[in-house]
């Protein structure tokens, strides 16, 4: 048996390796990669590397063993997630894993944004294929702000049309701590059961704004645009309409207040508070 960690190599995927790795021996841990070479240094680590592709059917054949710990990190293709991991959990089913874990969404069958429908029939599949299951509702990345704050900075501006709404976001490191140990924790224990996952403090763009001011010294406001406005400017900057589109969807959703909610479950599970923002933000202005 293998605690086995799927897209190990994706920004999340690494992060919950290395919480893996922190616990657990290394020859425990099994990857599932489309490019082993970008696995190369987890095999160096002692990690076993599996070669599969979510879009290629045929790969996943070996991608588990009888008895395997599977987390399944749910795929970037935004439009194709759902026969993507169709394939992965019918691979589950056939090697007749123990546990398939997934990262869905916040709110789960309540979240009523276009970004989450993919999620929310992923759970339904893996609820209809029978499988030992555990649901890891994943909130709002800090790092979906925090990463593009480069056009913040150069535009002494927040843009979005989220209004007053507010995220309690988390960040990658603390949703992968909550991952392994739910992958690691006694045999049982987190069967057949939903989290829903979000940061400590629910925050306002208004304050996120203030805070890359604060931390930056450079005078940051926030821009509440409307949705028309905010697709303009995005397209504008060259972002895909269809993303661009996306992007509109999910601030309408954080204006509702689809991504504030708090149930303490990620702090539970990992055992210490979330990330602050101002963490986050002060390490990406460094970056910067």
């Amino acid at each position: 048996m293998s605690i086995v960690v799927t897209g190990a190599t994706g920004r999340l995927g690494r992060h919950v390796v290395d919480s893996l790795l922190a616990t657990v021996p290394a020859a425990s841990v099994a990857v599932v990669v489309r490019d082993g070479k970008k696995a190369a240094d987890l095999a160096e680590r002692g990690v076993e590397v599996r070669i599969a592709d979510y879009g290629r059917p045929e790969t996943l054949t070996d991608a588990f063993r009888a008895g395997d710990r599977v987390l399944l990190i749910s795929g970037s293709e935004v439009g194709q997630r759902v026969p993507q991991h169709t394939a992965v959990i019918d691979a589950a089913v056939a090697a007749g894993v123990a546990q398939l874990a997934y990262t869905g969404i916040l709110g789960g069958p309540d979240a009523d944004f276009e970004l989450a429908a993919e999620h929310k029939e992923t759970e339904r599949l893996i609820l209809a294929s029978g499988l030992p299951y555990t649901f890891l509702r994943n909130g709002w990345y800090t790092e979906n702000y925090t990463e593009n704050l480069a056009p913040v900075l150069a535009h002494g501006a927040v843009v979005a049309n989220a209004g007053e709404g507010r995220i309690a976001s988390a960040t990658r490191a603390d949703y992968a701590a909550a991952a392994a140990a739910v992958l690691t924790g006694p045999a049982g224990e987190h069967l057949n059961r939903t989290y829903e996952l979000s940061g400590d403090t629910a925050w306002s763009l208004a304050e996120y704004a203030a805070e890359i001011s604060a931390r930056s010294g450079r005078e940051i406001a926030y821009a509440a645009v409307s949705a028309e406005e905010h697709l303009a400017v995005l397209t504008g900057a060259g972002v895909p309409p269809f993303f661009a589109e996306i992007l509109v969807d999910v601030d309408r959703a954080v204006e509702r207040g689809a991504l504030a909610l708090r149930t303490g479950d990620l702090a539970r599970l990992t055992g210490r508070p979330s990330t602050p923002l101002g963490v986050t933000v002060g390490e990406a202005l460094a970056a910067v």
